[in-house]
């Protein structure tokens, strides 16, 4: 995932929304680290939850939650509402994605296993979202939370706006 190579270098890191690459590998870094995270922190990946990540991973557009159980139910008969929740939050939980509070839908972190808080740059025009990693946007978040004495516990930053396509 060229994105989270970026992010070890400098600057901010952003995904590849509507830069050329392969898609399908995009996926599958996607999913074997995945893999890995779990597998070092000893919780399972079950099929289905790797499944519910395979589709919010599959384009760089937030899904929403009953985007994903329409798709997971052509595989998964037996999927229903609760079933996608549990697995989107555990996925959440274990930094996989993000939810897109702005549009209740959900993103594949392309920063999985590194702490970080959300940072994403959201077309209004196609819908294309980024995540951006930039330090000193968190530091100075942190800073201003700090002057004001505000214990922040989670920070997410959503900006909407035109991608270089859509403005073009």
């Amino acid at each position: 995932m060229a994105a989270r190579g970026a992010a070890q270098n400098k600057g901010p890191a952003t995904a590849q929304a509507h830069q050329s690459h392969n898609h399908r590998e995009c996926i599958d870094d996607a999913l074997t680290r995945a893999r890995e995270i779990c597998a070092a922190r000893d919780v399972q990946l079950t099929p289905l939850r790797e499944k519910v990540l395979q589709i919010v991973w599959r384009s760089h557009k937030p899904v929403g939650a009953y985007d994903v159980l329409d798709e997971l139910a052509r595989s998964h008969k037996s999927a229903r509402p609760p079933t996608v929740y549990r697995a989107l939050d555990f996925l959440m939980g274990e930094g996989l994605i993000h939810k897109i509070e702005s549009l209740n839908a959900y993103l594949g972190c392309t920063e999985a296993g590194a702490p970080h808080s959300g940072q994403f740059l959201i077309c209004r025009q196609c819908g294309a979202t980024e995540e951006i990693v930039d330090p000193k946007l968190e530091a100075a978040l942190d800073q201003a939370a700090k002057r004001v004495h505000f214990s922040a516990e989670h920070k997410v930053v959503e900006i909407s706006g035109l991608c270089a396509r859509c403005a073009a």
